[in-house]
Order: structure tokens, then C-alpha cells, then sequence
């Protein structure tokens, strides 16, 4: 059975617990959503057409920013900056630097975070965006690793730089515009809190050359003082096998290698992630191929309300599913031809109910001859494709927006 969805263009999902590799693993606390744009009550909605070589895999591109809803009763924005400008350096050898810059709301009181709009200034490099709430307790050593690194910010790859404590609370990905989060719900933001805003900057190009970027996030809150409903999130994350394609050689088609590079680029939080997901997916076994999947339970009983999914540019297809191999079965989102540059939200019609224990399944399928036709990639060597932070590397990450029982 499959669960019909909506197509939100624009739309995003925030509000989560911690970062796996630039992306979620998990979480707590979060939300949903508005856009515009629906497709027929009785077809799931499509992420693209065409031939996903000639467009959905042209490279990233960038698009004019949407306006912002108009604000409802109660809510205020507050647009928040980067102070500097600042010019990315990929280290290691790499086209790649995740780098955090400590923002402040100015919270005098109890607010909640019902929306927000990441604009960034220049989308040449800028891959991905995360955004995490620093609570009043660790807001001491955020700007301790503020003050300690050069420049604007500090370089922060994998988790253990922002802090595993750290509460999610928005992120943008290409296709995303205003995240405007139900009606009645939003994520706390306590008093004196900080912002922490993970910007994945990509040199891939610009000939990995620097370019200078001012991004900044406008936030839409609402004042503590009414109780809003929190939503969850469940991620579900697959290992990446990509092996090199036919007739393809070199030294990083071995798949050591390319995991020792990842590592030489990301560091050992990074490096290790692949061969982690491996032993929860595979029992510790690699299976190389297109195509991996990965189940985990559900670890508490509410209802799902949204899903979107997350790749980079090989991606080919990323599907989520709910108690799969049996009679209650259903398909929770399915994307049969990604696009990178249209990753937004898809709404399920009616909220679907799931029980602790219930089984979430998400299934990617990548391509290794797309880094012939990407503009990115196709200078690039070849490799065995594993998971890691760079647009060059892989992903396969399925969000679940819920809301917990009770």
C-alpha cells in the first residue's frame, strides 16, 4: 500500500538532536511546514521528469530567494547575519570545509523558532546549511571554539566540533525556501540561547578557488509565554557501496583507500562513519552496488506526518518505507528520479500511526557514470564511493517528521 503524499515546493523539516556527517542521525525536538504547490490526492507526488543525466544531475544551481510568508499573530522575524564576510579554504587536500559561525537572537525571554529562512549570499559555494541551538548551559564553550580558531568562525566537521548536545533546529538544502512550521507548533529556544550556523561550503566550482560569502538566516518566533507543540524527527541512514564504474581505475577504486581518504579530509568522526553504518546495516559485511538499504525501528509510538530525503550528486532514487515485507506495508516516500537542486519536503496526506518497534526502511540508489556528466565531478578521479561530508562523497539519509504519542 502506498501512502499518497504532497509535493511542498520549498518547504523544510527542522529540529533535531545531532549531525551524522553534515546530516542528521539522532534527534529531537522539530517541525513542519508550509509551502505551496500540491499534486492529486490520488498520485504520489514526483521530484522529477526528464532524463535526471540532462537535469536533475547538471549541478548545483543556484535560484532566487522566495519571499517569506506573511507573519501570523504573535511572531516577529529576526534576521541574523554573519558579521564578516567570509572566504572558505578546503583543508587537507580537499574541495570541501564545513564551517560554524556563532549567531545570537538576543532572546531576553522564552520564545519558540515556528519558521525560518536561510538566504545564502553566495550559492557558487555554498553546498548545505545546518543550524543548532546552543542552550544557555554551553554557550561558554561554543564561543571559547569561537574565539580559538582565525577568522570568521571555526572549521567543523563531523559531530564532536558543534557539540553532540546540541539541538538541530533548521537546516537548507538547494530546493528549499521558507520553512514555515505547523500551526501550534515550534521549537523552544530558552533565554540567552545561540545559534550555531554549519555552513558546508563547496569549491567544486569555482576551480577550488575561495569565494566570498555573507549568508544569513532570518528566524520567525513566537513569543514562550503559549505552549506549542513539538514534533519529532527519526532518521533512517544507509551505508554508501558505490563501487567505481565500468572501465574505471585507479587507486581510490580500492575501497580502503577511499575510506582512509574520506578520513584525510573529514577526520576519524567522519572517516568511520561508513564502516559504522555497515555493521548496523549489513552485519559488518560491505555489499557493494548501486542500490543499499538500511532498516531501523522505530523507537517511540506517534504519528508520521512528513518525509524528505537527502543525497548528493550521484543520487539516483531514495525511497522510505514503513513495516516493509509485510501485510501492513506502506511506501512513505518515494523519489524516483532525484533532483539535488529540488530537495524539499514531501507532506503525507493524512498522518500515518506507528508504534514502537515499527520497522523504517530507506533505499538508495546511486550512479557512478553521473560523475561523467555533472560539471562538478567529472575532473574529479574516480573512486569507490563511501559516505562522507563532501559533495564528491555520498549520502543516504531519510528524515521522518512525527509526532510522539500523548
Amino acid at each position: 500500500m502506498t501512502e499518497i503524499y504532497e509535493h511542498q515546493k520549498g518547504a523544510v523539516v527542522i529540529g533535531a538532536r545531532r549531525a551524522v556527517g553534515g546530516l542528521v542521525a539522532g534527534m529531537t525536538a522539530v517541525l513542519v511546514l508550509t509551502a505551496c504547490g500540491s499534486n492529486s490526492a490520488d498520485t504520489p507526488a514526483s521530484a522529477g521528469e526528464g532524463s535526471p543525466a540532462a537535469s536533475e544531475h547538471a549541478g548545483h544551481s543556484p535560484a532566487a530567494i522566495p519571499a517569506a510568508a506573511p507573519l501570523k499573530a504573535g511572531e516577529r522575524f529576526e534576521t541574523l547575519t554573519m558579521s564578516q564576510p567570509y572566504t572558505p579554504a578546503a583543508p587537507n587536500g580537499g574541495t570541501d570545509e564545513y564551517r560554524c559561525f556563532l549567531v545570537d537572537p538576543k532572546l531576553t525571554g522564552p520564545a519558540y523558532l515556528t519558521g525560518s529562512q536561510f538566504m545564502p549570499q553566495n550559492s557558487d559555494v555554498v553546498h548545505h546549511a545546518m543550524f543548532y541551538r546552543i542552550d544557555p548551559a554551553g554557550v561558554a564553550k561554543a564561543r571559547s571554539a569561537d574565539a580559538a580558531s582565525q577568522g570568521e568562525g571555526w572549521t567543523c566537521f563531523g559531530d564532536e566540533a558543534i557539540g553532540r548536545d546540541a539541538g538541530w533546529v533548521a537546516h537548507w538544502t538547494p530546493g528549499m525556501g521558507e520553512n514555515v512550521w505547523a500551526p501550534g507548533t515550534g521549537i523552544e529556544m530558552p533565554a540567552g540561547s545561540l545559534i550555531v550556523m554549519q555552513v558546508h561550503y563547496n569549491l567544486l566550482a569555482t576551480g577550488g578557488k575561495g569565494a566570498a560569502d555573507q549568508s544569513a538566516i532570518q528566524l520567525r518566533l513566537a513569543d514562550g509565554t503559549k505552549k506549542l507543540k513539538p514534533l519529532e524527527i527519526e532518521v533512517a541512514n544507509a551505508p554508501i557501496e558505490l563501487p567505481c564504474a565500468a572501465g574505471e581505475t585507479g587507486p581510490l577504486c580500492d575501497r580502503k583507500a577511499s575510506i582512509a581518504d574520506v578520513t584525510q579530509r573529514f577526520g576519524e568522526d567522519v572517516g568511520a562513519r561508513e564502516d559504522q553504518l555497515v555493521e548496523e546495516c549489513t552485519n559488518g559485511v560491505p555489499v557493494p552496488g548501486n542500490t543499499q538499504q538500511c532498516d531501523q525501528p522505530v523507537r517511540k509510538a506517534g504519528a508520521i506526518y512528513a518525509l524528505t530525503g537527502h543525497m548528493h550528486m550521484l543520487g539516483r532514487s531514495i525511497k522510505v518505507e514503513l513495516n516493509p515485507g509485510t501485510p501492513a506495508a506502506k511506501t512513505l516516500l518515494d523519489v524516483p528520479v532525484y533532483n539535488f537542486d529540488d530537495q524539499a519536503v514531501l507532506q503525507l496526506a493524512k498522518p500515518v500511526p506507528v508504534k514502537t518497534g515499527d520497522t523504517l526502511r530507506v533505499t538508495c540508489t546511486h550512479d557512478a557514470g553521473l560523475r561523467k556528466l555533472v560539471p562538478q565531478l567529472r575532473t574529479l578521479p574516480p573512486r569507490y564511493v563511501v559516505w562522507g561530508d563532501g559533495t564528491s562523497d555520498e549520502m543516504c539519509v531519510g528524515m521522518v517528521i512525527m509526532s510522539p504519542a500523548g
